[in-house]
């Protein structure tokens, strides 16, 4: 929308003083025409914007024109600006408008705070895209025409129309009820009841959507943290899943859990080892997670995955046996 660029184009040249209408265009994604056009506008509206010829020319404000956001303390702004860093409204394609909303804190803080606190959060890296080992983290983005008519269908109660791409079935077009939006690890889903009963569908697999005027069957309240919790527990609970006990070494218990669907039961032994009860999507889910763990864990049940895993361990040894 126009007004929000001119929005935008203000809180630029407040926060970097002088910019030629082709670094404007860039940062703004228009032709210079456009701001040519907007600077007009601005100026009409008397916004003290002014040109300024030559090499190093451009357009600024006259000094002093700002506004504070006098109630926003140092602490309080350090904590909006590190919740800007995280990539969580990537799935929900709210990216450029989170860029936009952590520009304008910056902007409006009072003079005291901003250097510091903007400072401060360039020492704050939270969920960078890849870890120690260099394993890059998968991010899961919906296209941004469909994320923001699955986000216009939630927040105006409408229902939805979606064309849905489920694991090994081919896309089909479905009619839902929307009820929330959740995002868990990067990756988005929509919780939504489609003739009633309640469905889950991962963002990342809408091909298109089309939000509809006749409104969506809903409550007018939902807890949406409760809703999540019941449908992980229905997921945990359904398919070809299965409950592994396990005694492993606590130093690589972050990676048995990493990979499981759930811990059930957790405890000390004597030794301080861990004794774990986990679920795994499936039983070959389950022999791949306890083998990447080598010794440094046991199934202890069920009886099916100890001699599976014996017998992949014998047929490793007798591949790499002394030859004569």
């Amino acid at each position: 929308m126009r007004a929000d660029r001119l929005v935008s184009l203000v809180l630029l040249l407040r926060q970097h003083g002088r910019l030629s209408a082709t670094t404007l265009a860039r940062e703004l994604e228009v032709s210079t025409r456009t701001v040519l056009r907007d600077i007009e506008a601005l100026s009409a509206a008397g916004v003290p914007v002014y040109a300024e010829r030559g090499r190093h020319g451009g357009f600024a404000l006259l000094p002093g024109f700002r506004t504070e956001l006098t109630g926003l303390n140092h602490d309080e702004a350090l904590a909006l600006l590190v919740a800007g860093s995280r990539r969580g409204a990537q799935a929900f394609g709210l990216g450029s408008a989170l860029a936009s909303a952590m520009l304008k804190v910056v902007d409006a803080l009072p003079e005291s705070y901003r250097d510091t606190a903007a400072g401060a959060a360039e020492r704050l890296l939270i969920d960078p895209e890849t870890d120690l080992l260099s394993r890059r983290l998968v991010t899961e983005e919906a296209p941004d025409t469909v994320a923001a008519e699955v986000l216009r269908a939630v927040f105006a109660g409408h229902k939805l129309r979606i064309h849905y791409a489920a694991v090994n079935q081919a896309p089909k077009w479905r009619t839902v009820d929307p009820i929330g939006l959740v995002t868990v690890r990067d990756r988005g889903y929509l919780l939504a009841t489609r003739s009633g009963e309640d469905r889950t569908y991962r963002l990342s697999r809408i091909l298109a959507a089309e939000e509809l005027a006749e409104p969506a069957q809903r409550p007018d309240r939902v807890d949406l943290d409760r809703a999540w919790q019941e449908r992980s527990t229905q997921f945990r609970a359904g398919g070809d899943q299965v409950t592994v006990l396990v005694r492993m070494n606590p130093a690589r218990r972050e990676d048995l859990v990493g990979t499981a669907l759930a811990v059930l039961a957790e405890e000390t032994d004597p030794d301080g080892w861990l004794r774990l009860e986990v679920t795994f999507q499936d039983p070959r889910h389950a022999e791949w997670a306890l083998w990447q763990l080598t010794t440094n864990a046991e199934a202890l049940a069920p009886q099916w995955l100890r001699t599976s895993l014996r017998n992949r361990a014998t047929a490793i040894a007798s591949r790499y046996g002394v030859s004569s």
